[in-house]
Formats: structure tokens, sequence, C-alpha cells
């Protein structure tokens, strides 16, 4: 029996921070005025800039307003989260602590009678085989205890490297899309087909890339639906893309939420 609701809200890709107030605040927001509109609401991934552990949180006053932000939401609906990449280690603790369900990578779930399978996005980035070696060693669940058991200050280091690493990167991934060329760090059509083969289902949505689109999608004779969720930043104007949107789906179908304008 798979995960069945009526109605969701679908986000991923805020990346909350203290130094983007006007995100996080749009984020609090959203949890008190759009989200109690719809039963769940699933969150895929990188809802955090990082995560290196929910000690860490502990000492954070940012991050324990959102825990109490999605603590009160969770009264009210619903809410599951899937692991991204730059917080896989959001901790039972954490989740205990917010009301959230952890669900698996990816994850075959119903809303309003149509089967959908979601997952984060970075595992269907197969052309880009460094960071598929990475992101295995990352997920071993060893390594990040050995991870998690350094001093706090060392894990931040780390993370802040891997941020700085990710970020020239997603820059480059940009520069590709508005070139045309299909970036590396994109999803990849067989990786597509397998996650939704492996799931008997034709309708995916994922976050992870930043590109925010619905497409129909077809490979050796198999054909299926693809929703992209959108990053949040509302506070880098000058870069001019402020961009903060949901998936919502209902009994009246599927369609893109601009959070901007609410």
């Amino acid at each position: 029996m798979i995960l069945q609701c009526a109605s969701a809200l679908l986000i991923s890709d805020l990346h909350l921070s203290p130094s983007m107030p006007l995100t996080a605040q749009r984020f609090f927001d959203f949890c008190e005025k759009d989200a109690p509109k719809v039963e769940a609401v699933f969150i895929l991934g990188d809802l955090f800039e990082y995560w290196v552990g929910d000690d860490a949180a502990l000492q954070s006053p940012f991050q324990l307003e959102v825990k109490h932000a999605l603590a009160k939401l969770s009264t009210k609906v619903k809410i599951y989260y899937l692991h991204g990449n730059r917080d896989f280690l959001v901790g039972k603790y954490f989740l205990s602590k917010t009301g959230m369900t952890l669900l698996p990578d990816p994850s075959k779930i119903d809303i309003a009678g149509s089967e959908y399978v979601l997952c984060h996005g970075d595992s269907l980035c197969t052309a880009d085989t460094g960071y598929q070696v990475f992101r295995s060693w990352v997920r071993k669940p060893w390594v990040q205890k050995l991870f998690l058991r350094l001093p706090l200050n060392w894990r931040r280091s780390i993370a802040n490297q891997l941020r700085s690493k990710s970020g020239v990167q997603y820059q480059k991934a940009i520069k590709s899309s508005v070139d045309g060329v299909q970036a590396k760090t994109d999803v990849t059509l067989a990786a597509c087909a397998a996650v939704l083969r492996d799931a008997s289902s034709n309708q995916l949505i994922h976050g992870h890339t930043h590109l925010p689109k619905h497409h129909h999608e077809q490979l050796q004779g198999q054909d299926w639906q693809r929703w992209v969720l959108s990053d949040w930043d509302l506070d880098h104007p000058e870069s001019g893309r402020p961009r903060a949107s949901a998936l919502l789906i209902n009994q009246g179908g599927v369609s893109y939420a601009d959070l901007i304008k609410a």
C-alpha cells in the first residue's frame, strides 16, 4: 500500500540559511499561510544550505526557528521529507522534533488518485560520474558516523569547502543551460526512465537542478511526464532570478504555485 493523500504542496531546494533572510521569511510565511491549505507537504531535500548534524542545530538559533515552524505546521498537516545532497545528515532527532516523516529516495506516492515518483534529483544526474562516486561514499552509514564524530568546527569547515566547490559547478551548469548545452549536472533521460520503470510509473517529480519546468519525455518506447521543482532565492535580486514556487497537486491536477506573488 503506497502513501496516499488528497492534496499536496511540494517544495525543494530552499537552501535556508541566516544569510538569506527574505527567503527564510517566505518559508515561515509558507508554513503559516500556504501549507495548511493542503493535506500534506513534501519537502524533497535541500531545505537547508547545509546540515552537519542534528547536534549542530541545537547551537543555531536560526535552525531552531525553522524547527519550531515545522513543528507547528506538523500539527496541521502531514510533512514528508526526502534527503537532499546538502542535508542528507538530517537525522532522527530533528525529524522527531519537527514531526516530519522521512521517505526513501525514490518514493512512489498517490496524490489525488494519481501516482508519482518523488526523489531529490541528484541520483538522476548520472552523466556527472565524479559526483555519483562522491554521493555513493557519503551516503554510506559508516562514513556518516565517522563524520558526525568529528568536532563541530571541523564539520562546518568541510561543509563550507564543499559548498564553495558546488557553487562553482552550479555557475557552470547555468552557463551550459543558457548556451543550449545540456549540463553534466542535469538529469539524464536514461536515469529518469530507469527509476520510473522500476516503480512502474510514468510521472516523476524532483528538485536539485534548479531548472523548474514540466517535461513530456520518452526513451526507447517509454513515455513519461517530469516536473522539476524550483529552488528558492529572494535575497539576490542582482542575479535577475528571484524564485520561489511550489508544485500544487489536487483534484484539479498539477500546477506551479508562484510564491513570490502570493
